[in-house]
């Protein structure tokens, strides 16, 4: 009775997969998907039925799966599309010496969340000046989930933001269940922390925290490296985004795991990265100088990000952080 129950909710859920890949990445126009996927959902159940048999349904539900699962690793990510102005042009980078030139950073002037003008750079950065590595995690709902910002301090006193996005074309608004599917590639935001920072501070209303790393020596730098790798790669040949295996977290995870395989061990709180920080703070990879909730409160930017001045935008909201660099 239990094996009978596990295998059907095995089936339920293989079932549930099949049906939203195919409403999502089937053939034709939406209305030729969704009905394919009803299809697709109905025609299991029929044959149990009308066979009276378990093994012609679960034979249904596999090949359901197996022909959700060809289309969905056939799909493509667009490399040109009417793509919204915030993700309009690539970054891409190189590096001769300690010098790392970045084109199209961007540096957007934003009057509110919609509307800005656009400003794409081309800026240079002294990786000799490197002096660290931050994180900034920024709330929009529930407190288990985050958006995940890396950002490099120079001793000049200049820093790079990379935020890990959606490419999203014009008119297409993301959707958590959409990102399981294909439908965004994934973008490497490389910018000033007055765009992507202020933003989301001033323009969004979300709550920010913003904390130090402490990490060994030549850490930050062989971690942009590796982002830039990456960020190279994308422009020649995208990549899709996943909510799960590919998003703003798991996938600074997998660039960490590159430079030290089997250190950094999978934890729950990769996935609700709400709650990331304590991990961090767990592991020594935060100031201990404060107990966590003390160091959360002083870690908290919004106040300091809507008083900030512009021109020192990113000193200003590290005012009273422990872990200088």
């Amino acid at each position: 009775m239990v094996e009978y129950a596990l295998l059907m909710l095995l089936a339920l859920g293989v079932l549930s997969w099949s049906v939203l890949a195919l409403h999502y990445t089937g053939p034709g126009p939406r209305a030729v998907r969704d009905t394919l996927a009803v299809l697709s959902f109905l025609g299991p159940l029929a044959a149990g039925l009308a066979l009276q048999s378990l093994v012609y349904a679960m034979v249904a539900v596999a090949l359901v799966f197996a022909l959700a699962l060809t289309r969905f690793l056939s799909i493509r990510p667009p490399q040109h599309a009417d793509w919204q102005p915030n993700v309009a042009e690539l970054p891409q980078a190189e590096l001769v010496g300690d010098t790392l030139t970045i084109h199209n950073a961007r540096n957007f002037e934003y009057r509110s969340k919609s509307d800005y003008t656009p400003r794409w750079e081309t800026r240079s950065y002294d990786l000799s000046k490197l002096v660290g590595l931050d994180m900034f995690f920024s709330h929009w709902s529930s407190p288990a989930i985050a958006h995940t910002i890396v950002s490099w301090p120079f001793s000049d006193g200049r820093h790079l933001a990379i935020s890990i996005e959606t490419r999203n074309r014009a008119g297409q608004r993301y959707s958590s269940i959409a990102g399981f599917f294909r439908q965004f590639p994934i973008y490497y935001v490389v910018a000033d922390e007055r765009d992507v920072i202020l933003l989301r501070t001033n323009h969004r209303r979300e709550r920010v925290w913003l904390y130090r790393l402490q990490v060994p020596a030549g850490v930050p730098r062989s971690l942009l490296l590796e982002y830039i790798e990456t960020i190279n790669r994308l422009a020649e040949r995208p990549a899709w985004y996943n909510a799960l295996t590919d998003n703003c977290t798991t996938t600074i995870r997998t660039h960490v795991h590159h430079l030290s395989p089997g250190r950094y061990p999978w934890s729950w709180r990769l996935l609700a990265n709400g709650y990331l920080p304590g991990l961090l703070y767990e592991e020594n990879r935060l100031d201990r100088s404060l107990p966590f909730d003390e160091l959360r409160e002083v870690s908290s930017i919004n106040a300091r990000a809507e008083a900030a001045s512009h021109a020192e935008f990113s000193r200003e909201i590290r005012a009273g952080l422990p872990g200088e660099p």
